[in-house]
């Protein structure tokens, strides 16, 4: 009991006063003792091991400044590729659109010679080229495009028709 009071008789000001003063001792004889050891070109280990710490993030500063260099040229790279495959994408595209309108823009037109120089055709064929030129109508619409001369050359395919039907094949 007797420790307890006078325990309770300590001035705790002073105590922790003191206790501050102390380990502000300590840290600057330490301080000042990792100064010399450096200086005179032997630090002590855990200096070393602060020193390899700050060496290993600055490395990874720089790996992560080279990675983000990387990423942005193979975002420029990959750009400029999606844009060869668009363009290049485009280009068929529009050579696709280009030889199907001739394919039928022939097709049409053959069938129309035939059927204006008498040539003998069969039902299956005048149906199939005013079905193909259907398609080619709503193609030629769905792409504003205009039409030319194989307006006139359906034309006389569906008069030929008209006619067959009446007088049959």
């Amino acid at each position: 009991m007797e420790a307890i009071t006078q325990l309770f008789k300590l001035d705790v000001v002073s105590i922790i006063i003191g206790i501050f003063i102390i380990l502000s001792a300590i840290i600057s004889m330490i301080t000042i003792v990792s100064k010399f050891m450096e200086y005179i070109g032997k630090p002590i280990k855990w200096v070393k091991g602060k020193d390899k710490d700050h060496e290993l993030l600055l490395c990874t500063n720089e790996r992560l400044d080279a990675l983000q260099k990387q990423r942005e040229e193979d975002v420029e790279q990959s750009i400029k590729h999606d844009k060869a495959i668009s363009d290049d994408l485009k280009s068929l595209t529009d050579m696709f659109i280009d030889k199907q309108i001739e394919d039928w823009r022939w097709e049409i037109i053959n069938f129309s010679t035939k059927v204006a120089e008498g040539k003998p055709c069969n039902k299956d064929g005048y149906v199939h080229c005013l079905k193909i030129y259907e398609r080619y109508e709503k193609f030629i619409t769905d792409h504003g495009m205009e039409n030319g001369e194989v307006d006139i050359s359906a034309q006389i395919v569906k008069e030929s028709y008209k006619e067959k039907l009446k007088n049959g094949f």
